[in-house]
């Protein structure tokens, strides 16, 4: 029988949000004790021993992944959130979706000028949200090492645009259409 891997663990949900989407739900790989370890594991894999300052995750899949990737490199961890779920003094950061406009936030004292930091989420798709996250990073003076998603949607672009901005990316699984 041939081991399971991260893509086994994750559950394709048809027409969710809507009709003519394959939603890859990663609620699945979470719940397996094994399945979550392992891609744990894979995210901080290239990133080990490497100087990281904070693990950056993206609201909300990426919370739950960055918390332990964060715990297993001895970090910090720093939520983005959508606008208007942090308390505090915040800077926000715009990005487009398919048809309208969201905006990222982050406290405006998570990062220290010249601190390292890995963004950590569960999707890659088309990158808005990712590249939002950089920004904010970046204005607060940090240095994004690095980006870890488990999923990667290459037909919707997320990588390279991603990579354009001098962001290494890693995923552990690729799922090819929407």
């Amino acid at each position: 029988m041939t081991p399971k891997g991260i893509k086994d663990y994750i559950r394709t949900i048809a027409d969710f949000p809507h009709e003519g989407i394959l939603f890859r739900d990663v609620t699945t790989l979470f719940a397996d004790a094994r399945g979550f370890r392992m891609a744990v594991d894979q995210l901080l894999h290239p990133w080990a021993g490497m100087d990281i300052d904070k693990v950056v995750g993206l609201e909300a899949r990426g919370f739950i992944l960055g918390g332990a990737v964060a715990h297993q490199l001895s970090t910090g961890f720093v939520p983005v959130r959508k606008k208007g779920k942090l308390p505090g003094t915040v800077i926000s950061e715009a990005y487009q979706l398919e048809y309208a406009e969201a905006v990222m936030e982050v406290h405006d004292d998570a990062l220290r000028p010249g601190e390292r930091v890995l963004i950590v989420d569960d999707l890659l798709a088309t990158g808005g949200t990712a590249e939002a996250g950089i920004r904010l990073c970046r204005r607060l003076g940090a240095e994004v090492i690095g980006a870890g998603f488990v999923i990667d949607l290459p037909d919707l672009g997320g990588r390279t645009r991603l990579e354009a901005q001098g962001v290494p990316v890693q995923v552990l699984c690729e799922f090819e259409g929407v």
